[in-house]
């Protein structure tokens, strides 16, 4: 059983490296196309990852289609929904059966809205891998879009703006090297920018551009909630939670993934709104509630 498990995890491994070499692949064809024309390398790379993120939204188009459709019939249904509550408030069986029931009448799946976000996971995972990576090569070293650093996070970029570095010690000598990405910390870097106000904002071009981008996401998260949960008051503390979590794991990722992320967002906000624009009429049509009156609660 032991042996089984450890064969699993290592086919399991072998296919995460292939998939990661396969997007690397298709990453580096896009960017030796783009200059092949004659654009820049460094201009490149972010054109790569905004292609990248076309052929991503492309492939989830149908999914995502279904998606949004879903939840836009959802919010239709919250006045019928509401009846069935007060109906069944006490039977919680009764309430489960007649709300799938509901949902099966008007062909709704309520794990639709988790398939495409469920398909992109992986994607946004492997590319932080291969962005890792590309760090590591002189090609990728301080390369930028706009004046994102793509292989640097917000931690990193205010690091080397405050040059922060650790003492250790070779062959017994005891020298200063820059901290590594991996031991910077939210709490580290805002205690030194805090201490080091002067020179945070004398290299302000070294980290400003990262860290709108990441505000950037914040706002369109934010949008993108507010705009698929509107008139449900159950959504709401989600609202401002998803954007607060986010925020806070995209300061250690890279400019690149974080690049990817806003622009599959934008698609997203947009997609979402011509959905929303196509239903609008249906949406403004009240739902026929159940003629029976809810029963008395004893």
């Amino acid at each position: 059983m032991i042996l089984r498990l450890k064969i699993l995890r290592g086919e399991k491994l072998i296919m995460w490296v292939q998939a990661k070499s396969w997007l690397l692949a298709l990453l580096q064809l896009i960017h030796d196309t783009i200059t092949g024309i004659g654009i820049g390398s460094n201009f490149a790379w972010g054109l790569a990852i905004i292609i990248l993120t076309l052929i991503v939204r492309a492939a989830m188009h149908p999914l995502t289609q279904r998606q949004m459709v879903s939840m836009q019939k959802m919010q239709k249904l919250q006045p019928m929904l509401k009846v069935l509550q007060d109906k069944y408030g006490d039977d919680k069986d009764a309430l489960n059966r007649e709300t799938m029931a509901l949902y099966k009448e008007h062909k709704i799946n309520p794990a639709s809205g988790c398939l495409p976000l469920l398909i992109q996971l992986p994607i946004f995972i492997l590319l932080y891998g291969v962005l890792y990576d590309l760090t590591k090569t002189e090609a990728f070293t301080n390369v930028t879009f706009f004046g994102v650093n793509l292989g640097g996070s917000v931690l990193t970029t205010v690091a080397d703006a405050l040059n922060l570095y650790k003492e250790v010690i070779v062959d017994g000598v005891t020298t200063q090297v820059p901290v590594p990405p991996e031991e910077l910390g939210l709490v580290m870097v805002f205690l030194s920018s805090f201490t080091n106000l002067g020179l945070l904002f004398s290299n302000i071009g070294m980290w400003i551009f990262n860290f709108i981008l990441l505000i950037l996401i914040a706002f369109l998260t934010w949008y993108q909630q507010h705009i698929s949960s509107a008139g449900n008051p159950q959504m709401a503390m989600m609202n401002w939670f998803m954007p607060l979590f986010l925020t806070f794991i995209c300061f250690s990722l890279p400019g690149g993934v974080l690049l990817y992320w806003g622009v599959s967002s934008l698609m997203g906000i947009v997609h979402q709104l011509r959905v929303s624009k196509k239903t609008a009429v249906e949406m403004s049509t009240k739902p026929a509630l159940y003629q029976e009156k809810p029963k008395a609660s004893k």
